[in-house]
């Protein structure tokens, strides 16, 4: 992007902007920003995730309600959950032929890693915050991941 001294109207470089428009396609990124010299762009969007259909399987007996204790659980989970810190591929092992890092019921002490995220080639190892047990890990190993994603819940 530059401007124009005399008019001051900006010129936007429209086949930079499709070649970020494509990379975002390519490696389902929702957004990529480059800067060059005083030149920056940041190309963005908006991602549609398709609904999800649960079917559960039919019952031959009436459904029981939920506990109460249940409705109690689901902030105090989200409340420990550790969150990606960045957009990329989440992997719970570190490498194909690996075991994972941690599974459920896995206890855990500050500054483990729980799993990687890859980002632009780069392998980010994402640690417990705190000592713990592994409650929950709410990913699948391979899957792209956005920022702020609940990944593991550590309690």
């Amino acid at each position: 992007m530059a401007e124009d001294k005399k008019t001051g109207a900006m010129h936007v470089d429209i086949e930079l902007v499709r070649q970020l428009a494509a990379v975002l396609d390519e490696t389902q990124l929702t957004e990529i920003e480059v800067e060059d010299g005083e030149r920056r762009v940041r190309v963005a969007r908006t991602v549609i995730a398709a609904p999800t259909v649960h079917m559960a399987p039919a019952m031959a007996t009436a459904p029981t309600p939920l506990a109460a204790p249940a409705a109690i659980e689901a902030p105090t989970a989200a409340a420990n959950a550790v969150k990606s810190p960045m957009v990329g591929t989440a992997y719970l092992k570190p490498n194909p032929e690996a075991k994972v890092f941690v599974s459920v019921g896995d206890k855990v002490a500050a500054g483990d890693t729980l799993l990687i995220i890859e980002a632009m080639k780069v392998m980010n190892p994402i640690q417990a915050p705190a000592a713990g047990t592994v409650k929950a890990i709410l990913i699948e190993n391979g899957q792209p991941v956005e920022f702020d994603q609940p990944l593991v819940v550590v309690e």
